[in-house]
């Protein structure tokens, strides 16, 4: 019954904050909030520097990170998920670049609230999504696997990755174009120890595009749409308790959230290791979540299976 009342409630909100224009004026409403409360951005941030490709976590609102991708070499750049435009031009503008394209992985507003006063502010720029998602100013719809070149170093795939919302894309940056690791923008579909609800999916669907995820390379860097660590690692400690890498990894974020740091990137082997959404084959996670393969199963309905008993906590843990 108490999951029900969840849904339910979840359900409306999300109903209204999609399909109406309370949505937009509720965002317009949250980054003035975020912009008065953490003027300098919610969160501390370094960049990380690949062979002259340079990757800003941007914090905007609450606890959302954009990301402003430079190649340093052609003072080229792409913003992935601008929310909020403001605090990305001032990135921008910070390291004299000029922006190429704005990639969104999907349509809610605090993911794509500024592709359009990007759009209007550098004319040349191409906005990137899946047309099934209602992208705002989108220009260049993509389809699963579909591949874009920015210069000869910047190359991004695109892997349909639907569940949170129907038309959900990640972006992989190739590292093989700069000679070290891919970096993977999962949006809202992966986060550090996380994933994200399922609003336009079953959990079927949902395993599927963590599946694309765990099909990638253990030394990617994952590059999250929020600031969830602390939470996510909290709750996977209630769900898997015995788990010690994870027990090591939330220290090391009490630490860093403690001082305002940001807490990514992660590596997929090390998310492979403590974030429950990657581990429904796992038996250990199983036997924590007292669950067991049926007779009449097959296995990758006994792992969606899982998967829906981990969202449906992870709701309840969060509206507690």
């Amino acid at each position: 019954k108490t999951f029900s009342c969840v849904l339910f409630k979840t359900t409306c909100r999300y109903s209204l904050y999609t399909r109406t224009k309370l949505g937009y004026i509720f965002h317009k409403r949250q980054m003035r909030k975020a912009r008065e409360r953490y003027p300098a951005g919610h969160s501390r941030t370094q960049p990380t520097i690949i062979n002259g490709i340079k990757i800003i976590p941007v914090p905007i609102l609450s606890d959302n990170y954009s990301y402003v991708v430079i190649d340093t070499a052609s003072n080229m750049a792409v913003v992935v998920d601008p929310a909020d435009p403001q605090p990305v031009q001032a990135c921008l503008e910070e390291e004299g670049v000029a922006l190429q394209a704005v990639l969104c992985t999907h349509k809610h507003w605090d993911h794509s609230g500024g592709n359009r006063a990007l759009k209007r502010r550098y004319r040349s720029c191409r906005v990137y999504g899946n047309a099934m998602d209602n992208i705002p100013g989108l220009t260049h719809p993509l389809s699963d696997k579909d591949t874009i070149d920015f210069g000869t170093r910047l190359r991004f795939r695109a892997f349909y990755t639907p569940g949170h919302t129907a038309g959900h894309i990640i972006y992989l940056l190739d590292g093989r174009a700069i000679g070290g690791p891919s970096s993977l923008f999962s949006g809202d579909l992966v986060f550090l120890s996380g994933c994200g609800r399922m609003f336009e999916g079953n959990a079927s669907t949902m395993l599927s595009s963590l599946d694309t995820v765990g099909s990638l390379n253990d030394d990617t860097l994952l590059w999250p749409g929020h600031e969830y660590a602390k939470d996510n690692l909290v709750f996977a400690a209630e769900v898997e308790p015995c788990n010690v890498v994870q027990k090591q990894k939330l220290l090391w974020v009490l630490q860093q959230r403690g001082q305002r740091l940001c807490t990514c990137p992660s590596t997929l082997a090390e998310e492979k290791q403590y974030n429950p959404f990657l581990r429904s084959h796992s038996q250990d996670l199983h036997r924590a979540l007292g669950l067991q393969q049926k007779q009449d199963e097959d296995w990758t309905s006994y792992r969606a299976r899982v998967l829906e008993e981990l969202r449906r906590r992870k709701d309840i843990y969060k509206d507690r």
